[in-house]
């Protein structure tokens, strides 16, 4: 199948979802994760509708906005996020999924350019408590949360997590729906929250059951990730 065919087979699969689980017909809106993907893959899924794309690695998903300038694509940085990024990620991207402590919010409001809409943030949160894994524990996503919600030329959308993976649909809602109890608590603090970034191709569905708003798939799509970057460089930055 071309990428427009498996896009297709996708939201086929994510309005299922939504049937089953009694979710409105398109409340989960699709992430394409295009990192290490060409940009002639990223053109082929603008030109099938798909407008939001995930990159992980900084000085890849540069190039690749340079070169699709023409485009209204939107992008999403979705990668771990070091200090020395925050610039480039705050003057570059419309979102930014992996907000895990308040140095990097502070470093993204701080520099994220006068003439550009706040950057759409989340905050990354360990919910399955892996050391290997970035994100704010549990316990302290209220606190981070509250405090990010302060910060100027952000926006706070709500939290995203990449849970260990888990087979069976069962097992695989429980840190899916401990992420929706978290939101659903911060929400009733007060906070304007909109956003449950979680779900990938293996557990779509229990994202879906579970609440999921944004659902990141990236193989579904594009196929097979190239395991070095698009634009053949070391993220160094």
């Amino acid at each position: 199948m071309d990428i427009a065919q498996r896009l297709q087979v996708v939201h086929e699969r994510l309005r299922a979802a939504e049937h089953r689980f009694g979710r409105d017909p398109g409340s989960v809106k699709l992430l394409a994760v295009s990192k290490t993907q060409p940009v002639s893959a990223i053109r082929a899924a603008l030109a099938a509708g798909q407008h939001a794309f995930g990159e992980n690695y900084l000085q890849e998903a540069l190039d690749k906005q340079q070169a699709l300038a023409d485009t209204p694509a939107e992008w999403h940085f979705i990668g771990a996020l070091q200090s020395n990024k925050t610039r480039e990620v705050a003057g570059h991207f419309d979102w930014c999924h992996t907000v895990d402590r308040l140095k990097i919010a502070r470093r993204l409001s701080q520099q994220r350019p006068e003439e550009r809409p706040p950057l759409n943030v989340c905050i990354q949160v360990n919910i399955s408590g892996e050391a290997s894994k970035a994100g704010v524990r549990p316990a302290g996503a209220a606190e981070l949360a509250a405090q990010v919600a302060e910060l100027p030329r952000l926006r706070l959308r709500g939290l995203m997590a990449l849970p260990a993976p888990a087979e069976g649909l069962a097992a695989q809602r429980r840190p899916l729906a401990a992420l929706r109890e978290l939101q659903e608590h911060l929400v009733s603090s007060g906070l304007a929250l909109d956003t449950l970034s979680m779900g990938m191709s293996g557990d779509l569905e229990a994202a879906v059951a579970e609440g999921a708003t944004l659902v990141r798939i990236g193989t579904a799509i594009f196929g097979p990730r190239q395991t070095t970057p698009a634009n053949g460089k070391e993220n160094k930055r």
